[in-house]
């Protein structure tokens, strides 16, 4: 066994220069520490499973798992994990995003993850400890993790952290937020965004009855459906879907409110 594993699941990104920066502090720290890199398109597993295949072959008590597109920003990321990792089994660091737009054909990523970035300290994530969960980049003890493992069902985009989240909660298992944040860099063009949010919602749908009440967005249709409007606004989302895409990807400043109908209509329809 060694300290730390750090386990970095890939698909169709480039993470050389992540992997450099995490092997420089690990060797700064002189602690006994792994850095794993799966393939999810070679290895085929799907999101869940490539994330279950790499703590499997970890050797660490401790295991560090980090979203390919990431890049370090503090020089103290490690040591800060490790030391928070003696107050929690679960430590999760947070992530945040550039001041500046990368590139106009990112608009709508860019827009939705910095309005996000206001309630991302860990003073804000602690208020729903469990809700805040992400997979993005977290710590967690090995043998807690085994026992638990991410859903072999999630194989598509979407919900697996939500899911993670909330089986945490459910064993009453203590979470810690840090502001230790990662720079997320992976901002996709606008349109393959919406495609995957449209997925991610699928993927909700299917795992609606689990997911009951750990969701902002099934709070909302649960309130729709009371009041018998499901249908009435999946006949919007059927009229103006494609206006809405449009006005989506095709801005500089696409509308989060919007954003939100577009994705609250879509899910009627499933």
């Amino acid at each position: 066994m060694c300290d730390l594993s750090i386990l970095i699941p890939v698909y169709r990104y480039d993470c050389s220069q992540l992997v450099a920066d995490l092997h420089a502090q690990g060797d700064a720290l002189g602690v006994d520490y792994e850095v794993l890199v799966a393939d999810d398109e070679k290895l085929q597993l799907g999101r869940a499973r490539v994330r279950n295949h790499l703590a499997g072959t970890a050797k660490g008590d401790k295991l560090l798992f980090i979203d390919c597109d990431a890049a370090v920003e503090s020089p103290r990321f490690l040591k800060d994990y490790l030391e928070a990792a003696e107050r929690a089994p679960v430590v999760v660091g947070g992530m945040h995003h550039a001041d500046t737009l990368p590139s106009p054909d990112v608009s709508l990523r860019y827009r939705y993850e910095k309005a996000a970035d206001r309630h991302r300290s860990a003073d804000e994530r602690s208020r729903h400890p469990y809700a805040c969960f992400t997979t993005f980049s977290f710590l967690i003890d090995r043998k807690l993790f085994l026992d638990i493992r991410f859903d072999d069902a999630c194989t598509d985009y979407g919900h697996e952290d939500t899911l993670f989240g909330a089986e945490l909660e459910r064993r009453g298992v203590p979470v810690l937020h840090i502001d230790n944040p990662l720079i997320h860099t992976g901002l996709e063009p606008n349109d393959v965004f919406l495609d995957k949010s449209c997925t991610a919602l699928v993927s909700l749908k299917r795992m609606e009855t689990k997911l009951l009440g750990h969701s902002t967005l099934l709070r909302a249709y649960a309130r729709l459906r009371r009041w018998h409007l499901t249908r009435p606004m999946a006949q919007l989302y059927r009229r103006f879907g494609r206006q809405w895409e449009g006005r989506l990807t095709g801005s500089l400043s696409p509308s989060l409110f919007l954003f939100k109908i577009y994705k609250l209509a879509y899910y009627c329809t499933l």
